[in-house]
């Protein structure tokens, strides 16, 4: 179902020269945006089923990736799949730190503490679920798969290629 009130959801990823990732999305006429109730910060399933905002990464080609979920609760789920929808395992990782604005007209959600991805090529899929006052849920991606049903999982929605990453060199003494 289209948003009746979202008009745009964007989202910024970065590596810094370390390697690690700060993600931030962007929802634009956000003042009818349903978030869900802050909770403890810390590991939850079934985030999804509200306003959630998602990233799935995987090494370029693989079939097994990870899925992180983010939720305005301050809650989160970390994910490896060993397949499409396949052999689901907790991914370890520690507690990652969420950051939120108030929604008006435009609310955004930043996370850090991103787990490693590796330095090899990555195939990035960003997506969210965004639930509005009056009950309409829309489905956000860089690129949906063919057919009706948001499928954040499928392969045709890992659109984004980040390169081999490249730690700067350390000066010599």
């Amino acid at each position: 179902m289209p948003a009746r009130c979202v008009s745009a959801v964007t989202a910024q990823l970065k590596r810094d020269p370390s390697g690690k990732f700060r993600l931030e999305f962007a929802v634009a006429s956000a003042a009818a945006l349903i978030l869900p109730k802050a909770q403890k910060p810390g590991r939850a399933d079934d985030l999804w089923q509200s306003t959630c905002f998602e990233l799935f990464a995987r090494s370029k080609g693989s079939e097994s990736y990870v899925e992180l979920n983010l939720s305005p609760s301050f809650q989160w789920a970390a994910y490896t799949f060993s397949g499409y929808r396949a052999g689901r395992r907790d991914l370890p990782t520690h507690d990652l730190e969420i950051w939120i604005s108030p929604p008006d007209e435009w609310f955004f959600l930043s996370v850090e503490g991103l787990p490693d991805l590796g330095p090899e090529p990555m195939e990035i899929g960003l997506s969210a679920i965004i639930e509005e006052a009056d009950g309409t849920k829309s489905y956000w991606a860089l690129a949906h798969p063919p057919g009706d049903k948001p499928d954040f999982h499928d392969p045709a929605c890992f659109a984004l290629e980040l390169p081999v990453h490249h730690p700067p060199s350390s000066p010599r003494t």
